[in-house]
């Protein structure tokens, strides 16, 4: 399988080098998410464990918005009418249908950066939290709004994975309350890596992803590999399962290419083997 592959019909797709870029592109709405894009994200970042010649990937929106979540007509509307009529199964089809796409970008080897401006809510916030790493502006407003609908905290690993992004007491602020998290507040508490001014965040993910895209590709699935897996375990059985995996990098011809630049005082160009 291979890159051009990749057909969307609900998002934007392309590829940039190594790095490929999904853009969420329904701007005059601030970009939401419908049934039929969130299947096509969830097939998109299942295939990418596939297609080797990407290296990293940059999620972010059309506008000057990255996501507003649901779309109100398309799937809450929707959702309030399947309750209506007691379809319970439809209900938890659809939930588990919006966790797989976070399954899906947790088991993505391939790291993954969100590039946040403007309104980032609901499933949007999501989507950035379950990257791997977020790059922000100052009026980006990031919200878990799902309690102004009625809705709990826990969508899509939201109590699981937000606290270790934030800290437990944080992500209860913001999971209880559904307030909008300011860029600078979201960079201060760790939720974004840094911010850059909006004019300049589209570039500035592009850059950041293809410094990761040119590094060690098996090391730094593994290293994703390692930060979703070692949640649950005791230290010890981390440093042993750490041990595993850094003896599986030792292996690579990476490792060797690295090594012979640093003798000759170069800078390793590393080839994904």
């Amino acid at each position: 399988m291979n890159a051009s592959e990749i057909s969307p019909k609900h998002f934007l797709w392309r590829v940039d080098g190594k790095v490929a870029v999904i853009t969420l592109s329904r701007p005059e709405k601030k970009n939401p998410l419908t049934f039929e894009s969130y299947a096509e994200l969830v097939d998109t970042f299942r295939r990418l464990q596939h297609i080797p010649e990407v290296k990293c990937v940059v999620i972010t929106g059309a506008g000057e918005d990255f996501c507003s979540g649901g779309d109100v007509h398309e799937i809450i509307g929707p959702l309030v009418k399947m309750r209506s009529r007691n379809n319970t199964d439809k209900l938890l089809a659809f939930t588990r249908m919006t966790g797989s796409l976070v399954k899906a970008m947790r088991a993505c080897p391939q790291p993954i950066i969100a590039a946040v401006d403007g309104v980032c809510a609901g499933a949007g916030a999501i989507l950035a939290m379950a990257s791997d790493l977020r790059i922000g502006t100052a009026r980006s407003k990031v919200g878990f709004l799902f309690v102004r609908v009625g809705l709990s905290g826990a969508d899509m690993g939201a109590c699981a994975i937000l606290p270790r992004i934030i800290g437990h007491g944080r992500a209860a602020e913001l999971l209880y309350t559904g307030r909008f998290m300011m860029g600078e507040e979201a960079e201060r508490w760790g939720f974004f890596n840094r911010l850059v001014g909006p004019a300049d965040l589209k570039n500035e993910a592009l850059k950041s992803a293809q410094a990761l895209a040119n590094g060690p590709t098996v090391a730094h699935s593994v290293t994703k590999k390692c930060l979703n897996e070692e949640w649950e375990m005791g230290i010890e059985e981390a440093i042993d399962a750490e041990a595993e995996a850094q003896a599986k990098c030792m292996s690579t011809a990476d490792f060797e290419r690295a090594y012979r630049a640093f003798a000759k005082k170069q800078t390793p160009v590393f080839e994904g083997n």
